[in-house]
């Protein structure tokens, strides 16, 4: 959604100092099979029309802003349990919604996905009116399994809808009328899992050491170049209405990578062991005749690749 005056930027400091410690782990009782090792969370609120009802969404760093109504939030732990859908992640950063009728913004920090098969809960914790509270703001739903890889996990689809006591808290801070049920959003996660050879990477890379001075240069030269992001397509040329694959490499093994098409994020993946992703997306029938972009990048933007198409024109 489009920042509106009054929904400030935020980048922490002490509105949010008390919602990013302390971020709720997994319940009591919980076994995982796998630890997460990093990762993100998108949130795509355009089908939440929270416009319509006078809201801005921000964030807080870590969390990043991202085009068309998207905010990504990165993995700081948790686990999962990819053979049956269950995970539990805490989620970095912090959301803000601000109201032209509230008087102050309302911040929701210790973010915390919670899924349980096709279902499960985003928890936040916020402060209104001075007093700090932990609830479970949104009820998930998702109608297809997670994708599974050998180093990582992907759910995508996952529609959000208020509970009630996420309901009753909008109501109370923006006067805005608010209901149990009503669409808050779809969230794609995306996290590492330590699983096959990427468990020793990147954390674990053996790193030179005063007692094994003799080690540095062998260790040093693999590392650099895996940093070393590149990109290509597998169609340099193609028609409207068909589907193109971009290729990437010199990611880190277990790396969230974002796919953007002309500028457009539309996708993410994990980088396999080598530090390798591949993803096939649409080439529209609408596409226009000339050149186009694909872009890979960490969500950070720190890193990342850029390959060229061309498309051809329509018959």
């Amino acid at each position: 959604m489009a920042k509106r005056p009054g929904a400030a930027s935020v980048t922490g400091g002490a509105l949010l100092a008390l919602l990013c410690p302390g971020v709720a782990t997994a319940q009591d009782g919980d076994a995982f099979a796998r630890e997460v090792s990093g990762g993100y969370a998108s949130w795509n609120t355009a089908s939440a029309e929270l416009d319509d009802q006078g809201l801005a969404l921000d964030v807080a760093e870590p969390a990043v802003r991202g085009s068309a109504d998207r905010a990504w939030f990165p993995a700081t732990g948790g686990g999962a349990a990819p053979e049956t859908g269950d995970a539990d992640v805490e989620l970095g950063g912090s959301a803000l919604l601000a109201s032209s009728a509230a008087t102050r913004p309302l911040p929701l920090g210790g973010l915390r996905l919670h899924l349980d098969g096709d279902a499960g809960a985003l928890y936040a914790r916020t402060a209104v009116d001075g007093r700090s509270r932990e609830l479970a703001l949104a009820d998930v739903r998702s109608g297809a399994a997670p994708v599974v890889r050998t180093s990582g996990v992907t759910w995508t689809g996952l529609r959000a809808s208020l509970t009630q006591d996420g309901a009753a808290l909008l109501s109370e801070w923006s006067t805005a009328e608010f209901a149990a049920g009503d669409a808050f959003g779809v969230l794609d996660l995306t996290v590492g899992t330590g699983g096959g050879t990427a468990e020793a990477a990147p954390e674990e890379t053996p790193r030179p050491t005063p007692t094994a001075p003799e080690e540095k240069p062998a260790a040093a030269t693999p590392q650099q170049a895996s940093t070393t992001p590149s990109a290509t397509v597998t169609h340099t040329t193609l028609a409207p209405g068909t589907e193109q694959q971009v290729t990437g490499a010199g990611f880190e093994p277990g790396e969230v990578v974002l796919v953007a098409i002309d500028d457009d994020t539309r996708y993410q993946a994990v980088a396999d062991e080598a530090g390798r992703i591949s993803r096939t997306f649409p080439v529209y029938g609408t596409a226009t005749e000339g050149a186009h972009t694909v872009e890979l990048s960490t969500v950070t933007g720190k890193r990342g690749a850029v390959a060229d198409f061309g498309v051809r024109a329509r018959a």
